[in-house]
């Protein structure tokens, strides 16, 4: 298997990862950078995470224009994942998400914060977009590069960001980077949430955060979790 048929493998592993883990339903979405053209990228055709296949692959410029397979049907909030890549050279994959345990913390004033240390990789700060400051009222899709920068401006250097009454935006330096921090973003929104209602919370330090953080960035624990998540999503290991 060449190195690009084995990231577009992952990249419909990841799909099915996020599926199985509630992560994606009906809606939301993940994409790869091209590991050999860096100014492209990949995500599936309009269509639910837990159905894409390698067939369903569709390659963009960090514009989001097609170049393949231009008649398709493509996902409107792609520019999400443009903008990010554009705005960001070190991420590798982006995750567009509306899983509901998040949503809680788009519409308070309560920020999401790590919790435990297999959420580290969050980040100290997950700052919330609302599009309405500066687009007005909207369909509050990201259906546009204006929006899309503008959403990618509040990410700013930071691992993940919440739209307002609508999700989340997760990166990652690779994969399973992003698919992992997206299912413990969600993770970690419902153990807040939880802990919250008990008493006063507990957080991580930004020491203990950083440094769990690169722990949980080795290739070996990675790959463990990865290989746990593909098998439970139908991937048994090759």
């Amino acid at each position: 298997m060449t190195d690009l048929a084995s990231h577009l493998r992952d990249l419909v592993i990841a799909n099915r990862i996020l599926a199985k883990e509630k992560v994606l339903d009906g809606y939301g979405h993940v994409s790869i950078r091209h590991p050999e053209r860096p100014d492209r990228f990949f995500l599936g055709r309009s269509r639910s995470a837990e159905f894409v296949e390698l067939e369903d692959i569709m390659e963009f410029d960090l514009d989001c224009n097609p170049v393949t397979h231009k008649d398709w049907r493509m996902h409107v909030e792609r520019f999400i994942h443009g903008a990010a890549y554009q705005a960001r050279p070190e991420v590798q994959c982006v995750v567009h998400n509306h899983a509901y345990e998040v949503i809680p913390f788009t519409i308070t004033k309560v920020p999401l914060r790590p919790t435990a240390s297999f959420a580290s990789c969050i980040g100290c700060n997950v700052p919330v977009w609302d599009m309405r400051k500066k687009f007005g009222d909207t369909n509050m899709m990201v259906s546009n590069m204006e929006q899309g920068h503008d959403l990618a401006q509040t990410l700013g250097a930071n691992r993940a960001a919440l739209l307002r009454g609508h999700g989340a935006v997760v990166t990652g330096r690779s994969v399973k980077e992003g698919v992992l921090s997206a299912i413990y973003l969600m993770v970690n929104a419902r153990i807040q949430s939880e802990a919250m209602r008990m008493g006063e919370v507990t957080y991580l330090s930004e020491g203990e955060t950083e440094i769990v953080a690169e722990v949980m960035r080795d290739s070996v624990g990675t790959d463990r979790v990865w290989e746990y998540l593909a098998q439970r999503a139908g991937f048994p290991p090759a």
